[in-house]
């Protein structure tokens, strides 16, 4: 008797959903109750909220821009997992293919990276 390959990865996640669903459920009942102003402030690592305009403001481009490019590189690493992997079976092709893909990946950095959008003024 053979078990299907895939029973312990929707094993995991299962046990993840319902351990999420308990925290999430538990919290208000057995989490404490006692509420002041400062609690209910937000915080700001410690200095006093600066007054927001209504409806929010505005975040400069260079935070999403810095956002897209942590995203590209979270990208790159799961590209690179199964890539390592199948390293053997895949062979010259492969590699190229992963060279090209990393190039690909480096050039937007560098052009990122040149362009002023790792500075932080």
């Amino acid at each position: 008797m053979t078990i299907n390959p895939y029973v312990p990865i929707v094993g995991l996640l299962i046990l993840g959903a319902l351990f999420a669903l308990f925290s999430v459920s538990i919290a208000p009942i057995v989490g404490p109750k006692r509420f002041n102003r400062a609690k209910l402030d937000a915080y700001e690592c410690g200095i006093e909220p600066a007054p927001q305009p209504i409806g929010g403001g505005r975040f400069p481009v260079k935070f999403y821009l810095t956002a897209m490019l942590f995203i590209i590189f979270d990208i790159e690493t799961i590209f690179l997992y199964p890539w390592a992997v199948s390293f053997d079976a895949l062979g010259l092709f492969g590699f190229v293919e992963m060279v090209l893909f990393i190039l690909t990946v480096f050039i937007a950095y560098a052009y990122v990276w040149r362009r002023g959008g790792l500075n932080w003024d």
